[in-house]
């Protein structure tokens, strides 16, 4: 689950091993670049943590974050994260 804390929604994801992890960031990737709105993240063998906050909204969780975690969570199912 995301949880909100110091203005930002993080969670952590742990896959089978580094392909998955790679391979989900790499849709998120593609997720972010469509929405122009971009995670920090961790990746650390088969563990990804991402951070979303809204920079441009003076580093404050918004709507914007919320969609992106959103989707991020429809693309980790798919690993069954």
């Amino acid at each position: 689950m995301w949880t909100e804390q110091d203005n930002q929604l993080t969670r952590s994801f742990t896959f089978r091993n580094f392909k998955e992890a790679f391979a989900f960031m790499t849709e998120v990737a593609i997720v972010a670049e469509e929405m122009n709105h971009h995670p920090w993240w961790s990746n650390v063998y088969n563990k990804v943590e991402i951070r979303l906050t809204t920079h441009d909204a003076g580093n404050t969780v918004t709507e914007k974050d919320h969609v992106l975690a959103q989707r991020i969570s429809v693309l980790a199912e798919r690993y069954g994260v």
